[in-house]
């Protein structure tokens, strides 16, 4: 596992750089062609932006013992739901008939997080819902349990880290939203979603714009760092990917 995991930390930086260089590049690419409102929007929703940590963790699982060939990215990554048809994942390791992994990788940049940080976190929650119960229900595998992985980068900034005020009308909000941080609350969010068993493990690193272009990165939890996600993921693919000789 070691030798996998070697020169982790400067590979995920790489990954970093690629996500600010992609998204400053989208956003230049729409600006030039007088569309600086859509150049917005297409910095948000580019889905190139996270190919980069996408192509380490497909190194990773390829070094741990599975073909390059199991492996799903950009298409043939929709798994049946028990709420709705399908949901498309960002990856994917099928073999033999067996979903052993399915992952999420998302971001975020300002100026609005509330508004997305609601939405990303309704996303993850319904998503992991609807594979466990299709899950539950037979839908990919007899008895081997799938690995369910969450991803989060976010914009390090002042409006990402200063103090929130939380609205009460009716009842109490838990100790620990108050005055958070939007980056508090999403480091509270991917922990609660592995204590709750809805992923298997999260991690969640920080990043600001500028100093991000050079693959700068900070990983303000210790129990949600890239380096325990990958070793999560590597035993899982120890336990079930390897075929057996």
């Amino acid at each position: 596992m070691e030798k996998i995991l070697k020169n982790l930390p400067e590979r995920v930086s790489k990954a970093v750089a690629h996500y600010w260089v992609t998204r400053s590049n989208q956003a230049k690419k729409q600006e030039s062609s007088g569309r600086a409102d859509q150049g917005l929007r297409s910095a948000v929703t580019g889905g190139a932006q996270m190919d980069g940590f996408i192509s380490l963790i497909t190194d990773i699982i390829i070094e741990a013992g599975i073909d390059e060939r199991h492996i799903f990215h950009n298409k043939y990554v929709e798994l049946p739901g028990f709420f709705r048809p399908t949901k498309e994942w960002d990856l994917l390791v099928v073999r033999d008939g067996q979903l052993l992994v399915a992952l999420e990788a998302k971001s975020q940049v300002g100026p609005s997080f509330g508004n997305n940080f609601n939405n990303r976190t309704e996303e993850a929650m319904g998503s992991a819902l609807d594979l466990w119960t299709a899950y539950r229900e037979g839908a990919f595998n007899k008895t081997v349990k799938p690995w369910l992985g969450y991803l989060f980068l976010l914009e390090d900034c002042g409006e990402s880290q200063k103090p929130v005020k939380v609205k009460e009308p009716h009842f109490t909000v838990f100790q620990e939203f108050r005055n958070a941080s939007y980056a508090k609350r999403y480091e509270l969010f991917c922990r609660k979603l592995v204590r709750e068993r809805h992923y298997n493990f999260a991690a969640f690193l920080l990043s600001d714009r500028a100093n991000g272009l050079n693959g700068t990165y900070k990983e303000p939890s210790e129990d949600l760092t890239f380096d325990l996600y990958a070793r999560s993921l590597i035993a899982q693919i120890n336990a079930f990917g390897k075929r057996r000789q």
